[in-house]
């Protein structure tokens, strides 16, 4: 009764659901009693030549319109071309520090794994909605474990086809990426055999290895034989392997990956692109130290896999700053964040796919009956409230894990 004459009076109650903003325009506002509003928060990604933005301002739209409220860190979206003027008039508040975003969001966006000062700043029972990649790093896992936090990972996402929908559009930036840097350490001012990949008349084009025929891999072969060079896919999916076979141009040849067929194709090689997958888990070794002998001095490698460890032995994460190193003559790439400096693309990739799953999250939350509503969301997290919840995870490091979450996976 009291709600229905403050109503008749002008004055309807705050955050009531279908009452339309007296002003005119404007979202509805949820009932104040409604336990799934949220305050969502957008940190600045602080990772060294990290240009991305977890969300983009549609993403403020929606969540503001569904009642909920949306903090964003000032300029956090301004290497993506988004200023802080198109997140405000998304409803957006614009704050001026990650602290405040941390303290008071119940769900955090991000694109990279928190760093070191942000993990200070997690709480118990706080979701994190990003790419942690928990399986390269021992010390991160333990830490965001310590945090208490609720670690919902992009790239374990498992959709009902079994497809992995959060970590694709980044593999296709990055596997289209890798021939571009790839191309560019070949040149001999940067270390490189001094070889042009498209080859010119007379003149033999370049040789691409990839190792891997998912869609980092698939990525890469396209865009390097649109440059004109020789390629080879090496995988040990069949399946796979036919259909790449069927929609490959001709310069493309598929082969069935062994130990033996990798050291032979080694050995003539100008590019390496080392694009191997195990959702989750640690990338598997592809090629060992002894392996780069047979590899020409000049010769390079991209490790597209360092985010899950990285697929070769004498592999070790580098930056923008300082992309490549040397070992044994062999130039190696090993950026872990590729996709970071070409900001604006990668954003929109990125939020187009995150967005809906951090819709349900908003929706639903994290915890058991919400997983079992959803299990891509369950397949998701990789910690929860102090407990290691990813078996790969676990697997990689020797830890314990609870399966709390398993009997809602899609896949197991």
């Amino acid at each position: 009764y009291m709600v229905f004459v403050l109503f008749l009076r002008g004055g309807a109650p705050p955050r009531c659901r279908g009452f339309p903003d007296p002003a005119g325009g404007g979202p509805p506002r949820l009932n104040r009693f409604q336990s799934n509003i949220m305050i969502i928060g957008v940190p600045k990604e602080i990772k060294i030549h990290e240009y991305r933005v977890a969300l983009l301002p549609f993403g403020v739209d929606e969540f503001v319109r569904a009642g909920h409220t949306v903090l964003v860190q000032r300029d956090a979206g301004t290497g993506s071309g988004m200023p802080n003027e198109e997140y405000e008039q998304a409803g957006a508040k614009i704050v001026d520090s990650a602290e405040e975003i941390f303290e008071r969001s119940d769900l955090i966006m991000k694109v990279k794994e928190p760093q070191p000062q942000e993990i200070r700043m997690l709480r118990k029972g706080q979701t994190v909605f990003t790419y942690f990649h928990l399986a390269a790093e021992q010390e991160l896992t333990e830490n965001v474990l310590k945090s208490g936090c609720r670690a919902v990972a992009y790239e374990t996402l498992i959709d009902k086809q079994g497809r992995l929908p959060l970590l694709m559009p980044m593999s296709e930036v990055a596997g289209r990426m890798s021939i571009q840097e790839g191309a560019k350490y070949l040149e001999r001012s940067q270390g490189g055999r001094g070889v042009l990949l498209s080859g010119v008349p007379g003149v033999a084009p370049g040789k691409v290895l990839v190792l891997g025929g998912g869609m980092v891999g698939s990525g890469a072969a396209n865009i390097a034989a649109g440059f004109g060079a020789n390629v080879v896919i090496l995988d040990s999916n069949l399946d796979r392997l036919r259909y790449l076979a069927e929609v490959m141009p001709a310069n493309v040849k598929v082969v069935f990956s062994n130990r033996h067929e990798i050291r032979q194709q080694l050995s003539n090689a100008d590019l390496v692109i080392g694009a191997v997958l195990i959702p989750g888990a640690k990338a598997p070794r592809l090629i060992q130290r002894d392996d780069l002998k047979l590899m020409q001095p000049g010769s390079v490698i991209v490790d597209v896999a360092i985010d899950q460890g990285g697929c070769t032995e004498t592999s070790k994460a580098t930056t923008h700053s300082e992309p490549t190193y040397v070992v044994d003559g062999v130039v190696h790439y090993c950026v872990g964040n590729m996709p970071g400096v070409v900001g604006r693309t990668s954003t929109f990739a990125l939020c187009n796919a995150t967005f809906p799953w951090a819709m349900e999250i908003v929706k639903h939350g994290t915890d058991l009956a919400a997983a079992a509503k959803n299990p891509p969301i369950a397949h998701a997290i990789n910690t929860y409230d102090g407990e290691l919840t990813c078996q790969a995870v676990a697997d990689s490091f020797g830890m314990s894990w609870s399966d709390r979450f398993a009997k809602n996976y899609w896949t197991k």
